[in-house]
């Protein structure tokens, strides 16, 4: 059997109100939307109804968002990027975000010196930064931890910014960078937070919301029964977990978070007895590059602590499964391009309803033929190479 761990969690709150929740109330996620709406490159990303797979899986339906479509960036991180930009500036500006739009928000910017925003980033957060600063006409430091693909610094590079792969792992490079960029007067746009850094990681997820808000336009939260979310440092997982609580109107879905087996810093937390976040340590080797992360982001867990139902810890090859099964349609379903960060998700359905020995997790879950589950397409091709490698190793 792959190596799939589970764990419920016993920390869910039954009417959980935390500030945290607070943060991505409906008013919040509409301001967010009408920023990102009125950025001309902006187009609402595809929902897909996959029948023919839903049917061989023994569930109802399954509905795939597909954020590969998100700004010609392949991924959905220019969504946290730019709302987190807009909202530095706004502050700086003394603007309301909710009564401005991109392009007089830009003419605003103009008037300012050039700033410039560091990162560190797995790949796709550090193109979304570097395609946001050029966006907003500002300068751009991204770096990548060792053993990063050339290929996702190319990409980066490609939007002008100053990239290089640091031969530190992904939370040593964020301290490091943090530092860096203080000395330096950069500004830190980073998709994780801890104490005194809380600000721009929020705006980093609330930008994130519009991802829930197209959503609710594309099918009503009442047909949803599961949601499955992959995470990394949990910001993206809940930053969607807070958006559906305030979406699903008093019928909230299961939601299932999963993280690569190396890097499941949410998993352990759930497991501590304490409900602290904690650490991961080690090499954090995994092909989901966007998800190899060892620190939890404290906002994300928090709200996951309190809205998320069980945690997954599983290995590379249920993400391979996920990306072969939405590269190969079954007849009349569309052929979805999904990395190795997007296509967990449906890998491990695939596996709780297709392996016997996991049919007491599947029963736990509430997995049936009466079940519509959601998951978030996070990411295309990012690691063409790769991809290439394990759609043909079939």
């Amino acid at each position: 059997m792959n190596d799939i761990s589970w764990v419920d969690n016993r920390f869910k709150e039954t009417k959980p109100v935390t500030q945290e929740l607070v943060n991505f109330s409906e008013k919040e996620m509409k301001k967010v939307l009408n920023f990102h709406s009125s950025i001309p490159a902006y187009k609402i990303t595809p929902l897909h109804s996959l029948s023919g797979l839903s049917n061989s899986l023994g569930v109802k339906q399954i509905y795939v968002k597909d954020e590969s479509k998100r700004f010609g960036l392949n991924a959905f991180k220019g969504l946290g990027a730019s709302y987190a930009m807009a909202s530095y500036f706004a502050e700086k500006l003394s603007l309301d975000l909710s009564t401005i739009n991109f392009l007089q928000l830009l003419e605003h910017v103009k008037s300012l010196p050039k700033s410039t925003f560091a990162t560190v980033t797995a790949g796709n957060h550090g193109r979304g930064v570097a395609w946001a600063a050029k966006l907003f006409g500002q300068q751009a430091k991204v770096y990548l931890p060792k053993g990063s693909s050339t290929m996702r610094l190319k990409a980066i590079q490609e939007f002008g910014a100053d990239a290089q792969i640091t031969d530190m792992k992904y939370d040593d490079t964020v301290q490091h960078i943090a530092s860096v960029a203080k000395e330096n007067n950069w500004v830190l746009v980073q998709d994780t937070a801890w104490e005194g850094y809380e600000k721009l990681p929020l705006s980093i997820m609330q930008g994130y919301t519009t991802i829930v808000a197209e959503i609710v336009k594309q099918l009503t939260f009442r047909e949803i029964s599961h949601v499955i979310l992959q995470a990394g440092v949990g910001s993206f997982a809940g930053a969607m977990a807070a958006a559906i609580s305030h979406s699903a109107s008093g019928s909230a879905p299961k939601i299932i978070i999963v993280e690569p087996s190396e890097a499941d810093c949410l998993y352990q937390s759930a497991q501590s007895t304490t409900g602290e976040p904690q650490r991961v340590y080690g090499n954090l080797s995994t092909m989901m590059a966007g998800l190899a992360c060892g620190e939890p982001n404290p906002i994300g867990w928090e709200i996951l602590k309190t809205t998320s139902d069980y945690f997954f810890s599983c290995d590379d090859s249920i993400s391979a499964k996920g990306m072969r099964v939405l590269s190969s349609p079954v007849p009349h379903d569309v052929k979805i391009i999904s990395g190795e960060s997007g296509a967990v998700p449906l890998g491990l359905l695939h596996e709780l309803m297709t392996n016997d020995q996991l049919n007491e997790i599947k029963t736990s879950l509430g997995l049936d033929d009466s079940s519509s589950i959601l998951m978030i397409n996070t990411e295309g091709d990012t690691d063409p190479v790769n991809y290439k490698t394990i759609i043909q190793n079939t």
